[in-house]
């Protein structure tokens, strides 16, 4: 699959990692994965299992916000890698992935 990264500098990837770290220790991140949901497969986890992922991802210009973090599974997580949403839907679509 091609997809496109955007022309995001190291410096501005470092920033948005490091408000994705403020973000992991705030009371709204500890709610979200204490729901203990995957954001893409819907299944259930303990929040330990579960990761912080940019739903836009910050080499695609996606930034470290309540609107763009989502509490998601290894699994997922590493398999959505860099993709946007469309992109995300397509790789589900055309490579049969779990979706609930």
């Amino acid at each position: 699959m091609d997809f496109f990264i955007s022309d995001v500098s190291e410096q501005q990837v470092r920033q948005e990692k490091e408000k994705a770290r403020e973000m992991r220790r705030s009371r709204w991140w500890s709610e979200r994965v204490g729901r203990g949901i995957c954001h893409y497969c819907g299944r259930k986890f303990p929040p330990a299992e579960l990761t912080m992922d940019h739903v836009v991802p910050i080499v695609r210009g996606g930034k470290s916000t309540k609107g763009n973090l989502v509490p998601a599974c290894k699994e997922c997580n590493n398999r959505k890698k860099y993709l946007l949403p469309v992109e995300w839907e397509e790789y589900l679509n055309t490579m049969g992935g779990e979706r609930e």
